[in-house]
């Protein structure tokens, strides 16, 4: 089979019928989860058929969603079942609560996986977290979804998975795009030889130089677009022009600060409403940039294509795969009065990220913060000491250097 299901071939014309039903049944349904029916209270889901439609609703953002699960926890009303219904309940930073149910492809990433070539014939070597956040969960539903074997490796201890790796033959790898080069590079320290002929890649950015590092070494690698809120986004497939939208989701661009939708190709923030009928998020404003790139991918799939990451509408980064917000680095300023600003440095070196803290204080010892910084950012990174008004008054507690062209 070429494609995962014939929903990847449709006409214009048969994806937009198909979105007038799709909608109206989505809104439908959104309105029984307690919070959802509340926002949408006034709206009849006969009325919304379309995207133009879909854009007078308002839009949901990541701090609403956070405040409201303090007040109800875990999810906050927006689901429409109740927690004990879900298989798994994850946490990720911030923090934020997550269901999932192990059902069929729940967060449809075995489309990723399909168009990325894995298949009965592979085993995955799963490098993503199992630990409370819900990305080593995902992509192993994923390859369940292709019938894929797993070996659910998660992160750190090297050697064990280089030795896991060579010993299993795993043949295609799972997980953040440069922790494959920390795993390649000590294998071959221990002269070790892998099977690994394709990577499925999300978490950060993949970078140009780095996605030939593998190429070179016979390693199609792809990524893919996709959150812990809303599963699959958008995805690669070996055409590599822009990442296809997911058929589960409707993604749209809008301006930053509004919920109003850009020309095609102007960057903007995007927007996605699933129609995932247990957690039905409805206009869910992921704080990512992005643009409409124009026509279909040459690889046959129709669906409308964006052109992947393109940074941060806000000043939240994503560093090593996990986010950094602004509210964090306030975490860790007033966790010492001596502190009187941050600045969290987002950087790359020798194809990895690097995180640089910059403290202004009148304390001398960079090593009496660091374990302030892993207890509040969640990553470990470099301490730099500067003396007090001599960082940049530019609003900016979180500069990204990378470069993403």
């Amino acid at each position: 089979m070429t494609y995962y299901d014939e929903l990847e071939t449709r006409s214009a014309d048969e994806r937009e019928d198909s979105l007038a039903r799709d909608l109206a049944r989505a809104i439908s349904n959104a309105q029984t989860a307690p919070t959802l029916a509340r926002a949408l209270r006034d709206v009849d889901p006969a009325e919304i058929r379309s995207r133009a439609d879909l854009a007078r609703l308002p839009l949901i953002r990541k701090a609403e969603l956070s405040e409201a699960q303090k007040k109800k926890p875990p999810f906050g009303g927006y689901t429409t079942r109740h927690p004990h219904e879900f298989n798994h309940i994850f946490q990720s930073p911030g923090p934020i609560y997550e269901p999932g149910r192990a059902e069929g492809d729940w967060f449809r990433l075995g489309r990723f996986a399909f168009a990325a070539g894995l298949g009965s014939s592979d085993i995955l070597h799963n490098c993503f977290g199992y630990h409370l956040t819900p990305a080593g969960i995902m992509f192993e539903s994923a390859a369940r979804a292709v019938g894929a074997a797993v070996l659910p490796a998660g992160t750190g201890q090297t050697d064990l998975q280089v030795r896991a790796a060579a010993d299993i033959g795993t043949t295609a790898y799972a997980g953040t795009p440069d922790y494959l080069k920390v795993i390649l590079d000590r294998a071959d320290e221990m002269g070790i030889e892998l099977s690994l002929a394709r990577a499925l890649v999300s978490g950060g950015a993949l970078f140009p130089s780095l996605r030939k590092t593998y190429m070179d070494r016979g390693i199609q690698t792809l990524q893919c677009y996709a959150t812990a809120d809303l599963g699959l986004i958008a995805y690669e497939s070996p055409a590599m022009e822009g990442m296809i939208v997911d058929e589960g989701v409707i993604v749209e661009i809008v301006r930053p600060g509004t919920g109003d939708p850009v020309p095609d190709g102007e960057v903007g923030e995007v927007v996605v409403t699933t129609m995932n009928p247990d957690y039905p998020l409805i206009r869910f404003a992921t704080g990512d940039m992005s643009a409409v790139l124009p026509g279909e991918s040459p690889c046959g799939r129709t669906n409308m294509r964006i052109k992947g990451w393109m940074g941060r509408a806000d000043q939240t980064a994503k560093i090593k795969g996990m986010f950094v917000r602004p509210e964090q680095v306030a975490q860790l300023v007033a966790s010492h009065p001596e502190v009187s600003r941050a600045r969290v440095v987002a950087d790359r070196d020798d194809e990895m990220d690097v995180m640089l803290v910059q403290l202004e204080t009148t304390g001398q010892n960079p090593a009496v913060y660091e374990a302030s910084v892993l207890d509040a950012l969640k990553l470990k990174g470099r301490v730099e000491l500067v003396a007090p008004g001599s960082l940049p008054n530019d609003g900016l507690v979180i500069e990204d250097r990378r470069q993403y062209d």
